[in-house]
């Protein structure tokens, strides 16, 4: 090994830790439609999704940690630093979806709660295909063309979190009111996280092109 590769960690540790954290997302929003779709045993698929929820934060850690004894990075360090925080950021919501909807001991969920667990998997996906094309940036579009979707789909979200609101406020159950509105707000709020994930990105893909 030259005194180089003791030096500077390869670039490719960086993308690796990057693309895990972003697969560990996407397992994690599909564990969360399946949730939605079959929704038994909540408590054990709670578990389950904590364990994602752990995974991702040793992911986040051992960036940091890279970052900390590196003389030179691929990227900005506070690019790598805000991408992978934003990463973690947007399994943290969906856990806490997971664990609201378990909490409050809801009886089912509805066709609001399935939708928009399902965008969530929309914007994850296009979140990860975005994160694997920073390891070459030689066709930066790609990148801004997945930000711009997932941009859109939180608008969607948004849409969406409306009608959601609208339909739950003609039950005259105050208290499914307030569980549900609160689930409806935090599986959108993760939508938010995908599009300030993909903020970070477009920042990536125009500095470096």
């Amino acid at each position: 090994m030259g005194m180089k590769d003791w030096i500077v960690p390869q670039d490719k540790q960086f993308f690796d830790l990057l693309e895990e954290s972003a697969d560990n997302v996407r397992d994690s929003a599909e564990f969360l439609v399946n949730i939605v779709e079959n929704f038994d045993d909540l408590k054990n698929k709670c578990h389950k999704m904590k364990t994602y929820e752990h995974k991702g934060d040793n992911i986040t850690h051992n960036i940091y940690q890279l970052l900390n004894k590196s003389f030179i990075t691929p990227l900005e360090p506070d690019e790598i630093s805000r991408l992978a925080s934003s990463l973690d950021d947007i399994i943290d919501f969906i856990d806490a979806a997971t664990r609201m909807m378990y909490l409050y001991a809801i009886p089912e969920t509805d066709r609001y709660i399935v939708e928009l667990s399902k965008l969530v998997l929309l914007s994850v996906e296009e979140v990860q295909f975005a994160v694997k094309g920073i390891r070459n940036l030689k066709n930066h579009k790609v990148i801004e063309e997945r930000c711009i979707e997932i941009n859109r789909l939180e608008n969607l979200g948004d849409e969406m979190l409306g009608e959601a609101i609208q339909a739950i406020f003609q039950c005259s159950d105050a208290i499914r009111v307030i569980k549900y509105k609160d689930i409806y707000e935090m599986l959108e709020s993760a939508t938010d996280r995908c599009e300030d994930a993909s903020n970070v990105l477009s920042d990536i893909a125009i500095r470096h092109s």
